[in-house]
Parts: structure tokens; sequence; C-alpha cells
């Protein structure tokens, strides 16, 4: 009697650790025409069965996976605010790698003819295949798969708005702009798009122009940030004037400042948004994260006004992809 009661303790107790456990964060491998291919995929901690919201990140130039959920540093700087946020709100996180470009960096091939760095896998073919298998695995919600990417990460996010539109609720975009020389169509189908640009980026400059900065070379060249909203906002056939936030200025020691720009007045349908970050840099905005000084004499200054992970996920949110 006194061993039933034992081992009943103990599957109580092991239950109760695992329904406290954190994400599992599962690394997989699907093999492409390129060769095998690896990324990561982080579960919600609950058990339950629901379809769930699929977000899918996707790094910058010399990032990775890793990177993006927060599971290795660069430079001592780690991200890991789309961890946190998916344990918040029970997502499902793929976080793919992408592959060596000609300079040996993890790359993407995005749209731009002209950046002769970058990936020629068929990252579309790729990210197309993590969906199919999320659906089909891990219970994501067909109808509410999301993309967000960083630089290159977000030049690729664009490309997947162009080739695999129909399939995505929305798209984000972080410090990146749309192809000056493209290797692709003209987008087509409207979208809900997220951009968030530092005025100040000196490795994807604002103003569109060859990107790289002083380190990086043959990375090609963009249309202006802004140009790169009104593209989306033409093609979504949303009104000019936007509805206007300016945060807060919370620190006042911080050299940045930020605005929300929305076009669309339905978070459930059709939005174009853009955060802009008067003084930023080639970095997303956070109110609890610093970045190290090496760090920000590379990429620039981060804003502390606003959260661009929060931001994007409460316009992703309400957004569904269109019925079939």
């Amino acid at each position: 009697m006194k061993l039933k009661i034992v081992v009943a303790f103990v599957a109580v107790t092991l239950l109760s650790q695992q329904s406290n456990a954190a994400p599992l964060v599962e690394s997989r491998t699907i093999t492409r025409p390129e060769g095998s291919r690896n990324y990561l995929v982080m579960q919600p901690a609950s058990a339950a069965r629901s379809l769930r919201p699929l977000v899918i990140l996707l790094h910058g130039h010399g990032g990775s996976a890793e990177f993006m959920l927060g599971q290795v540093p660069i430079l001592g700087y780690t991200a890991p605010a789309w961890r946190l946020l998916a344990e918040r709100e029970g997502l499902l996180l793929i976080a793919a790698n992408g592959v060596d470009g000609a300079d040996g960096n993890s790359a993407w091939n995005d749209c731009r003819a002209d950046a002769a760095s970058n990936s020629t896998a068929d990252d579309v073919g790729f990210i197309s295949a993590l969906i199919d298998k999320a659906i089909l695995e891990d219970h994501a919600d067909p109808k509410r798969i999301y993309v967000f990417g960083h630089s290159n990460g977000g030049g690729m996010a664009y490309r997947l708005g162009i080739e695999l539109g129909p399939r995505l609720a929305a798209i984000g975009v972080q410090s990146m702009v749309m192809a000056a020389h493209s290797s692709c169509k003209p987008a087509a189908f409207p979208l809900p798009v997220f951009v968030s640009h530092g005025t100040q980026d000196k490795v994807i400059p604002f103003g569109g122009g060859a990107m790289g900065g002083a380190v990086l070379t043959n990375r090609g060249s963009g249309v202006s940030a802004e140009e790169s909203v009104a593209i989306w906002r033409r093609l979504a056939a949303l009104p000019e004037k936007p509805a206007v936030y300016h945060f807060p200025h919370l620190n006042p020691g911080d050299p940045t400042s930020a605005a929300r720009f929305v076009w669309g007045s339905d978070p459930h349908g059709l939005q174009v948004c853009f955060l802009r970050i008067e003084g930023g840099g080639h970095v997303h905005a956070s109110k609890t994260e610093e970045f190290p000084p090496q760090l920000r004499k590379l990429v620039g200054e981060m804003n502390h006004d606003a959260d661009t992970v929060e931001e994007v996920w409460a316009f992703f949110k309400d957004k569904r992809a269109p019925a079939d």
C-alpha cells in the first residue's frame, strides 16, 4: 500500500513539473533539393491539441535560428523576446536556418538580384514545406500563419509575401526594404504588412540605396523604407492618410523616439503598419533590453519607448488568411 502511495505521489509530481515546464525547443531537419535543411520548433507548454497560431522567424545575414529563439548570444547579447512572448501567448514558433552564401555567412535568397552574397537555395519552397509539416504534424492553424524576418530575413519575408501571399495571414519586417533591382515578380496579392525601421540604420539605409554599410559587401540595393511601406499600402488600396501614434518618451537619455503609422482601420482586415524609429539603428525596439556598447557601435541605437515584438504580435494576432 505504501509503495502505491509513493508511486502515485511521484506520478503527480512529474505531471506537475511537466505542466510548469518551459516549452520544448526541438531541432529538426528536412531534405530539400539543395540538401538537408535545419530548423527549430518551439511548442507551446500546454498539451492542448487545438489549432495554434504559427509564427515563422527568419534571421538576418550571418544570424541563426538559435539566436532568434534566444538560445545563443551575438557579442554577448541574446534575443529572448519571441520565446517569452510565445510562452505567454501559447504560440507555435518555427525559427528556420538559411544556407551559406558566397561569403560563407548564413543567408536567404530574397528578391535582391544584385546581392551576390545571398543564398541561391529555393527558400520559398523550404518555408512552404515547413508550413505544410507544421499544419500536418504540429497543429498549426492554416489560417494563422505569420512570418517575421530581420534584415536579410525581412527581405525573405517580403519575398514570401509576394510568392506565398494567399497562404499567409500577415508578414512582419524589421530593418529591411524592398529590392531596388528585383529578381521577383511585383507584389500582386494584398497582405497585412508590418514594417519597422530606424532612420539612422547604416546597414539597410532608411532612404534606400546600397546595403551592407562599411562592413558587408555585395549586399545589393533597395528602395526607401517609406516606399517599401507604400508599395504594400497601394496594393491593398488603403487610404493615403494613416492613423498616427507617438509613443511616450520613457528615458530622457534615449536619443531615439518612436511613432506608429497605421493604414486601414480594421484590425481583422487589410492593414499596413509602419513603426518608425527616429534615430534608431539596425535593431528592434525594446523597453527592457539593452545592447552592449560593442553592438551599438556596429548597428546603432536601440529605442526604449516601444517593443517591436509586442507591436508585431498586436498587429498579427487578429489577422487571418483569406478563405479558400
